[in-house]
């Protein structure tokens, strides 16, 4: 329940960046013709350059938060570390494999949306967004699908300290 708590919490910080970065490019998108009314979808270029920066952004926001010990906002908050196998912290390579890793799902979830869109069946697709997670149900650890591939697990913080009593 922990992880999945603090995987809830993650998803909001993200959603989060998300929103900045996007804000930060609306100075990138070119002007609406005039009297056009209504939501305008980006034409295919400005799609591409404004996924790679929400993908750039939150590659820097999770590497940086995993590295050397640090941990996430959530991973904080619901007293999680993330370890290497061994027990040791997570380096950048390691840490940037498990970024990658964890777009497995989405990525797979979009080619096989695109394949099974033009038969009206596109929708089939949007559980493999959540393959990562759902890996954790038949692995024999518990462990993410990131997480096995990367060679880390989530484990409780060792310095957790039990809370303070008042009497």
């Amino acid at each position: 329940m922990r992880r999945l708590a603090a995987l809830a919490y993650e998803q909001l910080l993200y959603a989060a960046l998300i929103l900045v970065v996007g804000f930060l490019t609306i100075p990138l998108l070119p002007p609406a013709p005039p009297g056009a009314h209504g939501l305008r979808v980006l034409d295919l270029p400005a799609r591409v350059l404004s996924f790679a920066l929400i993908f750039g952004a939150g590659a820097i926001y999770y590497v940086a938060s995993w590295t050397g010990g640090r941990r996430t906002l959530p991973m904080k908050t619901w007293h999680l570390r993330l370890v290497r196998n061994d027990d040791t912290d997570l380096d950048g390579r390691t840490a940037v494999v498990r970024y990658l890793a964890a777009w497995i799902g989405p990525a797979l979830a979009l080619t096989l949306y695109v394949a099974l869109r033009p038969h009206g069946l596109g929708a089939h697709a949007l559980w493999l967004v959540a393959l990562n997670f759902l890996w954790a149900l038949v692995d024999p650890a518990g462990r993410f699908l990131h997480d096995r591939i990367a060679g880390t697990r989530i484990v409780r913080d060792r310095d957790e300290r039990p809370p303070v009593m008042a009497h």
